[in-house]
């Protein structure tokens, strides 16, 4: 007679040797060293100075039932997201906004082939001018978990260095630790223009990185302390200064999906005034023209005689902060002091000078007409400053148009209480624009214009009626600059009012 519990015992321990072996296979399956996700990435780097935002557009190659993909604009010194795609050959097009209005109305500028590669970043740079764009493909291999899972207990972070700066020489960086000098620095890579440095792992900590020509000792560029806390990995990338700074370089700090820009700690900042002081019978021996002083009222002036409606040139000074003045031209009496002027290494600033009429409520009762005459009783005014970073990026193929506008809008004057600028191509009114934005007193407004010639048109609300303040005609083509659009009273204008242009930088 057959032992039925024997039958079960053997048919068990099969069961369970078979359950044992699938799972001693899964596991070899899934070591990581011979894993294969299926899957690669794709990230887009703009580095050229004079690009707008770059469009991706990824589609599979010889397919046409793949749905293809176009990616958000990226910006000059920006990146994408590392986007996933499956392992394969693509078409890849770069591409740039054409119109307002239809984000798919692009046009390209570059056209490839691109293969995603497993557990691999197609790491595209773009450079160069967007004319004659050098279109860089970097391939840079993911960790898997056992490498991260390393890296984490060993406290140390993974660092490549990229070179996209035409240098002759060739750039040697360096690093120390934040306590220490180029004297103790240790050399991290020398590298060529567009040569991408193998990878290398440093102790997690805070240091401080310094760039040479190769074979030389004279320190170019030293960044700030640059911290360096967690086992990630990033590329540092060797890039031209493009800031007001006499030093050529600039360092950014690249990870999977940011970056952080480094001037050189010791590089000068640039700023320029400008006089958009009024006159008033309530500002005596004011005649149109100030000195301006830096710190201290001396008898060198930053800026001396500077006329209403004028910028004085770019200065070139040490970053830092400081204190600023104002006297009148002829009689040197005081008109502001200690107004804050912080420069940051590389800025370049413009400072608005310009003029505040106020209601004086002496009794704080919200009556500025006590006497019932309709009239305001009394009137106070402040000279005040307004300090507006110049953007240093340039496209050809788009500019940014920055609205000032020092048209004081308050119940003494009665003047507009809504401003609005309209720019207006040529099929469009000023109900269908694209491109128009609010201008609040004393507070910058911006706007990005594709090349074209526009009707500007300054619109005011007055109780219910809508007012053609000022109007004129912008042409904008690839030798156009950043502008400020400065708006102003003036008495010796049909309106009253007027609109002035004026490059952001004064190169």
């Amino acid at each position: 007679m057959i032992d039925k519990n024997i039958f079960h015992r053997k048919s068990k321990q099969l069961t369970a040797l078979w359950l044992s072996l699938i799972f001693s296979l899964s596991l070899i399956g899934c070591d990581s060293d011979d894993d294969d996700s299926g899957a690669g990435y794709i990230q887009l780097y703009n580095l050229s100075e004079n690009a707008p935002g770059i469009h991706l557009t990824v589609d599979k190659y010889n397919d046409d039932d793949f749905d293809e993909k176009t990616h958000s604009a990226i910006v000059f010194t920006n990146i994408s997201s590392r986007l996933t795609y499956e392992i394969d050959t693509y078409d890849i097009e770069l591409a740039w906004q054409s119109e307002y209005s239809n984000q798919y109305d692009l046009e390209t500028i570059y056209e490839s082939q691109l293969t995603v590669n497993s557990d691999t970043v197609e790491f595209i740079v773009i450079a160069e001018d967007i004319k004659a764009l050098n279109v860089l493909v970097y391939e840079i291999p993911v960790r898997d978990d056992n490498e991260v899972n390393d890296d984490n207990d060993d406290e140390v972070f993974n660092i490549r260095v990229l070179n996209i700066h035409t240098w002759s020489e060739g750039v040697e960086i360096h690093y120390s630790e934040s306590d220490e000098t180029f004297n103790e620095a240790k050399l991290l890579s020398q590298t060529t223009y567009t040569e991408m440095a193998d990878n290398q792992k440093v102790a997690q900590g805070d240091y401080i990185f310094y760039l040479t020509s190769v074979g030389s000792n004279e320190v170019l560029f030293t960044s700030p302390d640059i911290a360096f806390p967690y086992a990630a990995e990033y590329i540092m990338v060797i890039r031209a200064n493009t800031g007001a700074g006499s030093s050529p370089f600039t360092l950014d700090k690249v990870s999977t999906s940011s970056i952080v820009e480094y001037s050189d700690i010791n590089a000068e900042a640039s700023y320029r005034v400008y006089n958009g002081i009024i006159e008033h019978e309530l500002l005596t021996d004011y005649e149109e023209s100030f000195d301006f002083h830096i710190n201290s009222i001396d008898d060198s002036p930053e800026v001396f005689e500077l006329t209403f409606g004028q910028f004085s040139p770019s200065i070139l000074t040490n970053s830092g902060d400081y204190s600023m003045s104002l006297v009148t031209s002829n009689t040197q009496n005081p008109m502001i002091s200690n107004h804050l002027l912080a420069l940051n290494e590389n800025v370049d600033k413009t400072i608005f000078f310009y003029l505040l009429e106020e209601a004086i409520d002496e009794d704080g009762d919200g009556d500025i007409d006590e006497d019932g005459d309709g009239h305001i009783d009394e009137i106070g005014i402040t000279v005040n400053s307004l300090v507006v970073n110049n953007s240093p990026n340039e496209s050809i193929y788009s500019h940014q148009m920055t609205v000032i506008n020092l048209i004081d809008q308050d119940e003494i004057n009665d003047d507009f209480i809504n401003i609005k600028v309209y720019f207006v191509r040529n099929d469009e009114v000023i109900e269908t624009a694209d491109q128009y934005l609010t201008a609040i007193f004393a507070n910058p407004s911006s706007v990005e214009l594709l090349n074209n010639t526009y009707s500007i048109y300054t619109i005011g609300t007055l109780d219910s009626s809508e007012i053609i303040i000022t109007s004129t005609e912008l042409v904008l083509d690839e030798e156009s600059k950043n502008q400020f659009i400065i708006l102003e009273k003036d008495i010796d204008s049909s309106t009253g009012y007027k609109m002035t242009f004026a490059n952001q930088t004064s190169e």
